[in-house]
């Protein structure tokens, strides 16, 4: 195999990390059982591998190797190994500048050297065995080398998926170097991942961030802000439930969703 020339290589690596959790309460275990299935054909590797192939395309990636998997009994990966090397002409920033907000504004565009970089996605589907609660959880990790930056795909992703939780976390590691021999260890300007997150999208979630700026690394948390019943019911309505399993089922959701988003335990039975 040919190998790739890398000469005047940015060696920057940024890693954009992307968690949604989608909840869902199913009143049976049948019920359970097919909302899992749902998720299991809606989110399968051949759907994962065409979200992956517009990651690359908004980013402007060429895409070097895919490979996908099925799991029994549910779940799914995708990963890609992408490559670019061409002018990066209307969209080129320089080491310093911000990176477009917009991603539509750069779509034509070629990008500079995304060698030796990838963008994987796994699902992990799963219920819990008495309270009716089952929740869908997708990994995306986006990795790439050069000036790019793999936030112009965050709006995207926000909207290939139903995310009742949005964890990202963004990274940059390495150094590059000037003409000069000065390093940069960041060659664009952030203060929050959310600053990349269309105000529209943004206004639906109540959010922290967690941002170590001096180690170039941004994490933000997302929870959405209205919890609508139907919109969590799987294979009935609210009309069928009695008002108090109503209220018994939104307590369980909103359980859910703060432990998942706190990252601990309720104290709460």
């Amino acid at each position: 195999m040919k190998k790739l020339q890398l000469e005047g290589f940015n060696n920057l690596t940024k890693t954009l990390s992307f968690n949604i959790y989608d909840i869902c309460y199913a009143r049976t275990p049948q019920q359970r059982r097919e909302y899992i299935e749902y998720i299991d054909e809606a989110y399968n590797a051949h759907r994962l591998t065409g979200i992956l192939e517009q990651i690359s395309e908004i980013i402007g990636a060429t895409i070097l190797n895919t490979a996908r998997q099925d799991y029994h009994p549910q779940g799914a990966s995708a990963t890609m190994l992408i490559a670019e090397s061409s002018d990066l002409g209307a969209c080129e920033t320089r080491i310093g500048e911000p990176v477009p907000e917009e991603p539509a504004m750069c779509q034509d565009a070629v990008v500079s050297h995304l060698d030796k970089s990838h963008i994987t996605v796994h699902t992990y589907p799963e219920s819990h065995p008495e309270n009716g609660i089952a929740t869908f959880r997708a990994d995306i990790d986006v990795s790439t080398c050069g000036r790019i930056s793999p936030l112009r795909a965050l709006n995207f992703l926000l909207q290939s998926f139903d995310s009742d939780i949005v964890v990202i976390d963004y990274r940059v590691r390495g150094f590059t170097r000037d003409i000069e021999g000065r390093k940069h260890f960041i060659d664009h300007k952030i203060n929050s991942v959310r600053d990349f997150i269309d105000s529209t999208i943004e206004a639906r979630y109540e959010s922290i961030d967690i941002n170590l700026t001096h180690e170039h690394t941004y994490l933000s948390k997302m929870i959405l802000k209205e919890l609508t019943l139907n919109n969590y019911l799987f294979g009935s309505g609210e009309e069928d439930l009695e008002e108090e399993e109503r209220r018994k089922i939104r307590r369980r959701l909103q359980r859910e969703m703060e432990e998942i988003f706190f990252g601990r335990n309720s104290a709460c039975t």
